[in-house]
């Protein structure tokens, strides 16, 4: 009997022993499981804490993108008017310098040569080119919508004078002679309406003058080379 009560003795002190090491093993265990509960916690906090940072971060800079986004477009609506504005001022200002003849011109048009007279007749000066008839074709030309007109070279722009000087006719101040060369870039099927039954160059082919009449797809015209009169000539602004 004091055998067995020995050996349960002993037995109920590893019992109790390994249920103190259990019981140690437990608290342990919870410890640790509470401070990585508390460090997971910890650490939470601070990743939400950063993910708020950079979202705040991120917002901010959505919105300047968006600013910066507005103000380009603003820039680029600006630049298209300012483009459009430009082109249109330089079409004015090329009309202007074509009107004021102060730009050479290409383009379809008609060339009508005048030559004087080689028949006798009682008075010679009838079968000469006069300076009334540069004036009168021009005017015609201009009316049938000639955009740039030149005798001989000479730009007739709005200054221009067409006169007859002793012998001689003189266009822009210099002397011209026969054969009237006059090209007129335009529309060359309403242009060639001068040589028209009834027209002034038919009255001219009656008095023996010599009229000819081309058209043209590609003439050229010079500008004019003078200094143009300032108080008969105003630009548009």
């Amino acid at each position: 009997m004091k055998i067995k009560k020995k050996e349960v003795a002993i037995t109920l002190g590893l019992m109790c022993l390994l249920l103190a090491f259990g019981i140690s093993m437990q608290l342990k265990t919870a410890k640790s499981l509470a401070t990585t509960a508390g460090n997971s916690s910890h650490k939470e906090d601070r990743l939400r804490d950063e993910v708020l940072k950079w979202k705040e971060q991120y917002d901010s800079k959505y919105e300047e993108l968006e600013k910066i986004e507005a103000d380009l477009e603003k820039e680029r609506k600006v630049s298209i008017s300012s483009e459009d504005s430009s082109v249109e001022k330089q079409e004015e200002l090329k009309k202007i310098n074509t009107y004021l003849g102060l730009t050479d011109v290409t383009g379809e048009g008609i060339t009508i040569t005048l030559k004087d007279s080689t028949k006798s007749t009682l008075d010679p000066a009838n079968g000469l080119v006069h300076n009334n008839d540069l004036l009168a074709v021009v005017n015609e030309l201009k009316n049938t919508g000639a955009e740039a007109i030149s005798i001989n070279g000479q730009r007739i722009v709005p200054t221009t004078s067409i006169n007859c000087v002793g012998a001689v006719i003189q266009v822009n101040d210099e002397t011209v002679g026969s054969p009237f060369v006059i090209k007129a870039i335009g529309d060359p099927n309403r242009l060639n309406n001068v040589m028209r039954n009834g027209g002034y160059t038919e009255l001219l082919q009656s008095a023996g003058i010599n009229v000819e009449a081309k058209k043209s797809d590609n003439l050229k015209i010079d500008k004019y080379t003078g200094v143009l009169n300032k108080k008969t000539v105003e630009v548009a602004k």
